[in-house]
């Protein structure tokens, strides 16, 4: 027997881990890792912008690999040492490494420049994120490879761990804020630290980073010591911001600007807090600046109507609807900082109590989510400049703009107007236009599927100038019937008033621009095909509104930089570039070296965990963004589908030892996802439709008949797998070490490194096949992954004939 063969039966021998022990040192280290990453989001989409929230996902699983990777590399020297006096050093080290990653995060300002400072700022960025991560994939890695005979029972406190995470982030956000749900990770890491010492030492270092960490947490929260200080490269001086706090959604502050106080969203998006006094409104300067605005048409129209604003913010909208006689606005703000806290809270005296008027309701909530939930008809739908330049705590599908500027959302718009109500929003707009183009587009096309066949006198289209330059505001009024030719009359004449508002389209003056020409061609998608940007109408299944780009410009200096969309053509080029870094990581340091170091085997064994990783990944992301509009928030998705498939998961994987005694029956759980899936791809969006109309709780209980008997069978074929890869025992009895011990490791942790590997790929690749494709095809790729997997798996056992 070699001296390694030696070493590791001696750890084997003499390292009878307790299953309490193991199970419960392994699910804490999942719940701090996943609870790093998600945190991480969060706070990539402040400090850098909100497509880098996506990066911490790829870090966290590539970091994951790379300790696999290392574990390979190193495993005589690691053999040294008991597995639970590693895993307690490796917490110990991590629970620290945490904190210096939030300080780095937070110290290390990152400009969005081609420069070579820049660049080496996001790569020290980059690298020190992926440290904890290393160490987790580290500590897993060896834990799985010498415990292969109760390995359904670890992968079961791996997701276990890692659906309580994701339950956990969501309040932890709400109540103690980004930068110390990042230490309650570094609390979780060292808690797990304490769960697997052996030695009174460990146990007390443990205890007392588990102690330090929280009375950090308990100072930081009670005076902000450690917070943002830089974020998109310009540094945040605290004497600019009067509040700052955090949830789920963004962080939000308010800031001093000479007079004026701004809401500020993840140090980017912002909305003025209204203070005017409605008695003196007339003449003011007030009704000057709000009315001479673009939006200010739809009051100009329809001045005693009720107003539906999607995202009033500071009120804007809502002050000039009530100046104008509006006897009811109905405001839906999804950010309760921003609803609650700020303006019928701390600033309520400085709005002039806006928001708790008579004729003002303000709810909390998705916009799509509260109109398919009343039965009240608005005369006006309105959303002004509502934008998603925030990651949610979702991180990965922030590229996923928004579901407000879909063709279905559109159509629920009209359907819940009065016979002659108008839908009025308000984009961005450019000198070669494209945002509220496509919002003419996306009308367009919803007014088609309400059975109206030529709507060229059912738009309004109107600018705050000309369109010379880059970020003019433009509005869009579209009604389910013609404009009049007194509603035309109204238009003009309030023209005449206010110099600064232009046409760019009226019923009756149709003019030579993009409007006037996509409107004539009555057909929004062979417009576009010929349009320089693509302005093609959006669903659901592909809600990218925002993405404007056509393929040949994607990677042209002049796509990039050309208008202030370059936020959103920025991130598509991160999204290509963490494809490409993905790919070559997967090459480079897994599928490279596999070729090398196991000239004797086939790769395919190992080339089934990829296959149901990418599957596993691409069926997760898919079901988040499709549940998003279901439960009517995006925090909702991520929290449930996350958690109940993480959770269901767990409960297969530990249900597999002894379901499928034989490792040759995993056939059987592969068939059942494939199938459910391809039934999903045909009928999910349908079922999810129907039901939308639910109470939340109804609905949330029929997410868990959709996802836990699917999470189910998808926990099983990966630790089924593993026990068919390490030649375990069908009974999960362990064996006494054999010659081939060392082989079996080996390809134990090759197996999680390529899962994990296979996970970033899939990550990316869910996004590029979405917004190329939409959600169906993503869906369906993930069913065309666990195909692959089934054909694979006979390699598997093949292995040790």
């Amino acid at each position: 027997m070699s001296a390694t063969i030696q070493a590791h039966a001696s750890v084997s021998s003499s390292n009878a881990i307790p299953e309490h022990t193991l199970l419960v040192g392994l699910g804490l280290t999942s719940f701090a890792g996943l609870l790093l990453e998600l945190a991480l989001t969060r706070l990539f989409s402040v400090v850098l912008f909100y497509h880098f929230a996506f990066l911490a996902i790829s870090i966290a699983l590539l970091g994951l690999g790379a300790g696999g990777v290392f574990a390979y590399l190193l495993k005589s020297r690691l053999a040294r040492f008991p597995t639970r006096t590693l895993a307690a050093r490796l917490c110990i080290i991590n629970s620290v490494l945490v904190l210096l990653v939030l300080e780095i995060v937070l110290h290390v300002p990152v400009a969005l420049t081609v420069t070579g400072k820049n660049f080496l700022h996001l790569s020290a960025l980059y690298l020190a994120a992926a440290v904890p991560f290393f160490m987790t994939g580290l500590l897993f890695s060896v834990a799985f490879a010498r415990e292969t005979w109760r390995v359904s029972r670890l992968y079961g406190a791996d997701l276990s761990g890692g659906a309580l995470a994701c339950l956990a982030v969501v309040p932890l956000l709400n109540w103690i804020g980004g930068p110390n749900t990042i230490l309650a990770a570094a609390v979780a890491m060292a808690a797990a630290a304490a769960v697997w010492a052996s030695s009174p030492m460990a146990r007390k270092t443990a205890a007392g980073l588990m102690a330090a960490f929280a009375i950090l947490i308990a100072a930081n929260h009670a005076n902000r010591l450690i917070d943002v200080v830089y974020a998109k490269g310009m540094f945040r001086d605290p004497a600019w911001v009067e509040f700052a706090s955090w949830n789920a959604l963004s962080r939000v502050e308010v800031d001093r600007q000479d007079e004026a106080k701004a809401i500020v969203i993840d140090a980017d998006a912002s909305t003025y807090i209204m203070n005017c006094d409605l008695a003196h409104w007339h003449g003011s300067e007030w009704e000057h600046d709000l009315m001479s605005a673009p939006p200010a048409l739809a009051n100009v129209l329809r001045p005693h109507g009720e107003f539906a604003i999607i995202g009033p913010g500071g009120g804007v909208d809502v002050l000039r609807a009530v100046a104008s006689g509006s006897p009811s606005v109905t405001g839906i703000e999804i950010n309760p900082i921003i609803a609650d806290t700020i303006m019928r809270g701390r600033y309520a005296d400085y709005a002039l109590h806006l928001y708790e008027r008579p004729e003002v309701h303000i709810h909390v909530t998705d916009g799509r989510s509260y109109l398919r939930s009343t039965p009240q008809q608005f005369d006006v739908v309105q959303m002004t400049l509502v934008d998603t330049w925030a990651s949610t705590a979702a991180g990965a599908f922030a590229l996923s703009e928004n579901n407000l500027y879909t063709v279905e959302a559109f159509r629920e718009y009209f359907q819940h107007l009065k016979p002659d109500g108008m839908i009025a929003i308000t984009r961005w707009e450019f000198r070669q236009p494209r945002e509220a183009l496509r919002v003419v587009a996306v009308a367009m096309e919803a007014l088609h599927g309400l059975g109206i066949t030529n709507p060229a006198r059912n738009f309004i289209v109107a600018s705050q100038g000309a369109l010379d330059e880059d970020g003019i505001p433009v509005v869009v009024l579209a009604k389910k019937a013609a404009f009049t030719a007194e509603e035309e009359s109204a238009v003009r004449a309030h023209f005449d008033r206010y110099d600064d508002l232009e046409p760019l389209y009226l019923p009756s003056e149709t003019g030579h621009n993009p409007f006037a020409d996509l409107i004539a061609s009555n057909d929004p998608y062979r417009f576009a095909q010929s349009y320089a940007y693509n302005v093609a109408p959006v669903s659901d299944n592909a809600p990218f509104f925002f993405f404007t780009l056509k393929p040949g410009q994607i990677l042209g200096h002049q796509g990039l930089q050309n208008g202030i969309d370059w936020k959103v053509n920025l991130g598509v080029l991160v999204l290509i570039l963490v494809l490409v870094i993905s790919l070559a990581a997967v090459l480079g340091f897994l599928i490279l070296p596999l070729a090398l170091q196991t000239r004797r085997q086939s790769p395919l064994p190992l080339l089934y965990f990829v296959a149901v990783g990418l599957g596993y990944i691409l069926v997760e992301i898919t079901f988040i963004q499709r549940f998003v509009l279901f439960l009517g928030h995006p925090t909702y998705a991520l929290t449930v589908v996350i958690f109940l498939l993480m959770l269901s998961s767990g409960t297969g994987s530990l249900f597999s030892r002894r379901w499928l005694r034989r490792s040759e029956m995993a056939w059987m759980p592969l068939v059942l996802v494939i199938v459910a899936l391809v039934a999903d791809v045909f009928f999910l969006s349908h079922i999810l439709t129907a039901w939308v109309g639910l109470r939340l709780g109804s609905r949330l209980m029929v997410s868990g008949l959709l996802l836990v008997p699917l999470g189910f069978v998808m926990g099983m074929p990966f630790p089924t797998g593993l026990r068919a890869l390490a030649g375990a025992s069908p009974l999960d009895v362990p064996s006494a070490p054999t010659a081939d011990i060392e082989d079996k490791g080996n390809a134990v942790e090759w197996a999680w490194a390529m899962n994990a590997a296979a996970s970033v790929l899939g990550s990316v690749l869910a996004m590029v096949i979405a917004i190329q494709f939409g959600l169906n095809v993503t869906l369906a790729c993930g069913v065309g992954a666990y195909v692959l997997a089934l054909l694979l798996l006979p390699s598997l056992h093949t292995q040790h004939a």
